[in-house]
């Protein structure tokens, strides 16, 4: 009876273990020279951070250690404005592998500039979605659940669309007190208040459709037919465009270009020529301004 009782309690010890969290997020915090501000508290911020992301159960769902998203945030301190406020830019950037390859295709690379937010050691950094502390954890969690969109979203039609709605409830959890333009729309038409617009918008489902194709029934196919994969993403990537047209500078455009410009060369650069012409045209009006990155297409 007592060896039993102990297999009991040896099994409860290690279940936790056997549920693996959703994010596997490398954090990096760098800063200048300060003025104020105390490096032990950023290396704390930086730990803190990583315990964050990478010990919170983010969804309901069962993930294996496998299928675990991996991601990175990079957050360049640029000022201390006092000994625990600071403006810095944030890079967020994830990807999945692609079925049956060694490769990560990356779904998120953006830059979140100029955001100002305060740390102390002693007021931990907590899960927002339900409701406001602080804006450095609301916009970690807003970026937790902006990384999972992105990602569901290519594993099923519009999969994304629970974890768009939690950003979207922190962006409404915000109050103007906050002070941070990002959470709003009379700021920067680049802020996380026009990500979440775009993706939710009736506008932009069929850019996040073909999303899904491009990369379920595109690049997760190429190990076996690669034409009719190719066919697939091209198909996706005008239908994207076609987005473009009828949306003009929508945000989730351009982050799609800056994550995809290269991958696409790369698959395309040596297709037919009729496919590498209709690929630059898309991309071309897409993005005029890096259409000279894709000039092998050309």
């Amino acid at each position: 009876m007592l060896i039993r009782l102990l297999l009991v309690v040896l099994c409860f010890g290690i279940m936790p273990l056997a549920e693996a969290q959703e994010l596997v997020m490398d954090i990096e915090v760098k800063y200048p020279a300060l003025a104020t501000a105390d490096e032990k508290t950023l290396k704390k911020l930086e730990n803190e951070i990583r315990e964050f992301y990478n010990q919170t159960l983010w969804t309901e769902d069962n993930f294996e250690r496998e299928e675990r998203i991996e991601c990175s945030m990079q957050i360049n301190i640029k000022k201390d404005l006092s000994a625990n406020v600071f403006v810095a830019d944030i890079y967020v950037n994830s990807g999945r592998p692609v079925y049956q390859s060694n490769y990560t295709t990356p779904l998120l690379n953006h830059v979140d500039k100029d955001v100002t937010f305060s740390y102390e050691e002693l007021n931990p950094i907590l899960n927002n979605q339900g409701n406001y502390t602080d804006n450095l954890s609301s916009i970690l969690t807003y970026y937790a659940y902006i990384i999972l969109g992105y990602d569901y979203d290519t594993f099923s039609s519009m999969g994304g669309d629970p974890y768009f709605k939690i950003a979207q409830n922190i962006i409404n959890n915000v109050p103007a007190s906050a002070g941070d333009r990002s959470w709003t729309s009379s700021g920067s038409e680049r802020n996380r208040y026009w990500l979440i617009e775009n993706k939710l918008n009736p506008r932009v489902r069929k850019m996040r459709q073909a999303t899904y194709d491009y990369h379920r029934n595109g690049l997760d196919k190429m190990g076996g037919d690669i034409n009719s994969s190719k066919a697939v993403m091209l198909s996706s990537i005008k239908a994207i465009g076609q987005v473009s047209d009828l949306y003009r500078n929508a945000m989730v455009i351009q982050m799609w270009s800056n994550a995809k410009r290269q991958e696409v060369l790369e698959v395309f650069k040596n297709s037919i020529k009729s496919e590498q012409r209709q690929v630059y045209n898309v991309m071309a009006t897409i993005d005029p301004s890096q259409v000279d990155l894709l000039k092998a297409l050309r």
